[in-house]
Formats: C-alpha cells, structure tokens, sequence
C-alpha cells in the first residue's frame, strides 16, 4: 500500500506562484508513474501533469503547458508541482496519485494510489 500526501497549497493572487509537495511512504517510490490532477469547485477532476520514474516529465494538460512544471526527487519520495502565472481558474483541490502502469498519464482510472488533496485558490 502506498500512502500519498500533499501539501503547500494556499490562497495566492493572480499572477503568483505555488509550490506543491506529494510525499510517499513506499521504499518503492521510484518505480512509480506520479500524476497530478485537479478538482474546480462545482466540476469534475481534471488531469494536470505526469512524470516518469526517473523523473522526465511526460504530460500536461493544456490549460497549465508553459506555466507549471512537474519534477521529483526519488531519493526524498517527493514529486513536486512548481505552478506560476497562476490564474482564478486554477483554483482547485490539487490532488497527487500514483501507477505502476505505463500509459494513459491522464487518465484517472489507471492510478492505484491518491492523496488527499490540497487546496490551492487563486483571487483575482
């Protein structure tokens, strides 16, 4: 079982920045596909990013291509979510999840293992 959980959301302004942290508990941790999704107030979750094993980022979702990027640290079981530029509609519960499959980055149904969320809102 691998346990997910993140953090370092906040309340930031348009324009600023964020740094979000997922955490695993598996010795594991390496061979884990990372995927990072999001969840709008009132809409369904969406894919946000993907990064491979050894830390090659490997998708974005087009609404955060150029303004966030998605990299790890295997040695510290982390993968982080580097987000700028950011906007009211990022808004969101951010959360991290983990596969060990190797395709489909985006979508939800192929990762095994979610963290609980952390909230990150944008005021305009």
């Amino acid at each position: 079982q691998v346990q997910l959980v993140e953090s370092g959301g906040g309340l930031v302004q348009a324009g600023g920045s964020l740094r979000l942290s997922c955490v695993a508990s598996t010795r594991t941790f390496s061979t884990y596909i990372v995927g990072w999704f999001r969840q709008p107030p009132g809409k369904e979750r969406e894919f946000v990013a993907a990064i491979s094993r050894r830390g090659d980022p490997l998708y974005y979702g087009n609404s955060v291509k150029g303004r966030f990027t998605i990299s790890r640290d295997n040695a510290k079981n982390t993968v982080y979510l580097q987000m700028n530029s950011l906007k009211p509609e990022d808004t969101a519960v951010y959360y991290c999840a983990a596969t060990a499959r190797g395709s489909n980055w985006e979508i939800e149904g192929i990762y095994d293992y979610w963290g609980q969320g952390t909230q990150v809102t944008v005021s305009s």
